[in-house]
């Protein structure tokens, strides 16, 4: 058992793994930059070291203070939680070289992952659905005018190394290609410093299906059936729920063990995500996240399991406190991301919060570092909270993400929660029928932004 681990994020996410250690009897070590001196998961964790000024490359980013913090305090493990380092192959052969534990995958599952050829290829090799198209990088105009009429038009140009949109061009016919593809490039390596790209089939109003896994590292395997992560902005998700309410129990289970046999033959450790896009009954493999996702909450909620809890047994060595079998659906979950921007046009929104109160009542959790005075650094991403709800179904979720959205108070500063106020009221949100297209064209409708 670990006596000590040190989580290297901020944020909720900081806090929720602090609390977790807590329940298992492990003491934390926070780490924060000069502008997070008194943010909320410095004041829970048993111990706290300033690791560099506010940017994140010389704080949250910067591998040498983290591993210095470690051996500062006697850590024997990180948790990275989600963005920053947690993806990163060359930080976990780092921290392992330092005779430390990384709570999650190996380095060497992160880097097959996060090329997404080379995820593309492995998904296929395991034998999970992919998304028809180029079966690599492709380095020319000509050659991806090939793809375009092998596959037919329209189709999509994405960077090998991309990620959150960027380096992701829609070419609709021929004409539109060369244009996308210089585009994409581009971008990719302005990102991302690679400008590879790879084409494939674009869906045309598929929905945005994750299946959640988890592996113990030693070939056993389970899934935790799936979230609809479908509304989405600029390739962002704002709003999530589980179960999808376009998937019948029958496609869950067929892809859900699909995908739990993956990871047992990967032999993968630790929780990760394969990510699908959905469209008339077929599931395509776009990317696995090997970490925690921002939306775990709501598999948490209608399993009733901790992940990140999980996550550290799993670290020690000790098997999975589950089987497939134990693992049953209960009720419905929804989570909205609450953010510092202003609406309409989702500027980011930093400062002072002069009151702030948090919903409770059955079935409300909110995960957030805010506190009242706390003032919102500049620095860092616009997520300050997540509300999630459960409810015996769907409707009675919606009911109680409604009512616990009246109960939040977040003065002083500008958030999206009038946007879920609005959403709400939507008969496509009420009835679950959207796809990843359908909040862009709503905002364009409904606001100017």
């Amino acid at each position: 058992m670990f006596d000590k681990i040190l989580v290297a994020n901020r944020g909720e996410i900081a806090l929720r793994v602090i609390r977790a250690a807590r329940e298992m009897g492990i003491r934390s070590v926070a780490v924060h930059s000069t502008a997070d001196a008194d943010a909320m998961h410095v004041r829970m964790a048993d111990e706290s070291v300033c690791i560099g000024p506010p940017p994140s490359p010389q704080s949250y980013l910067s591998i040498p203070s983290i591993i210095a913090a470690c051996e500062v305090t006697g850590a024997q493990a990180i948790h990275p939680g989600y963005g920053f380092l947690s993806e990163n192959a060359r930080f976990v052969q780092i921290v392992e070289d330092h005779g430390l534990t990384f709570i999650g995958p190996s380095a060497e599952h992160i880097r097959i992952m996060g090329d997404k050829i080379t995820a593309k290829e492995t998904a296929r090799e395991l034998g999970i659905p992919v998304v028809p198209g180029s079966d690599g990088g492709v380095a020319t105009v000509e050659e991806a005018k090939r793809i375009g009429r092998e596959f037919g038009y329209p189709v999509i140009i994405k960077a090998t190394a991309g990620g959150g949109g960027r380096g992701m061009k829609v070419a609709a016919s021929e004409d539109q290609i060369e244009t996308a593809f210089r585009t994409a490039r581009a971008e990719a390596q302005a990102a991302f410093g690679n400008d590879e790209v790879y084409i494939e089939k674009y869906l045309q109003k598929p929905r945005h299906i994750e299946i959640q896994v988890f592996g113990d590292g030693k070939g056993n395997g389970v899934h935790l059936g799936e979230r609809d992560c479908s509304l989405q902005r600029r390739h962002q998700k704002v709003f999530e729920e589980a179960p999808g309410p376009a998937i019948s129990a029958e496609e869950r289970d067929r892809i859900g063990r699909i995908c739990a046999d993956a990871v047992a033959k990967m032999g993968y450790r630790g929780a990760g995500t394969i990510e699908f896009l959905y469209e008339d009954g077929e599931f395509y493999f776009i990317e696995m996240n090997t970490r925690l996702q921002v939306e775990h909450p709501v598999t948490e909620a209608i399993f009733g399991v901790d992940l990140v809890r999980e996550q550290i047994r799993v670290a020690e060595g000790l098997p999975m406190s589950f089987t497939q079998e134990d693992l049953k659906i209960d009720g419905h979950a929804i989570e909205v991301r609450i953010n510092a921007e202003k609406l309409p046009d989702f500027t980011p929104c930093p400062g002072k919060i002069t009151h702030y109160h948090v919903p409770g009542g059955l079935g409300v959790r909110m995960d957030s570092a805010l506190y009242d005075g706390y003032t919102i650094p500049p620095f860092y991403d616009s997520l300050i909270g997540k509300l999630i709800v459960h409810g015996r179904d769907r409707q009675e979720a919606l009911a109680r993400l409604h009512r616990a959205l009246g109960e939040l108070i977040v003065d002083g500063v500008d958030t999206t929660i009038p946007l879920f106020h609005a959403l709400l009221q939507e008969p496509d949100i009420q009835s679950g029928d959207y796809n990843i297209h359908w909040l862009e064209r709503w905002l364009a409708e409904h606001m100017d932004g």
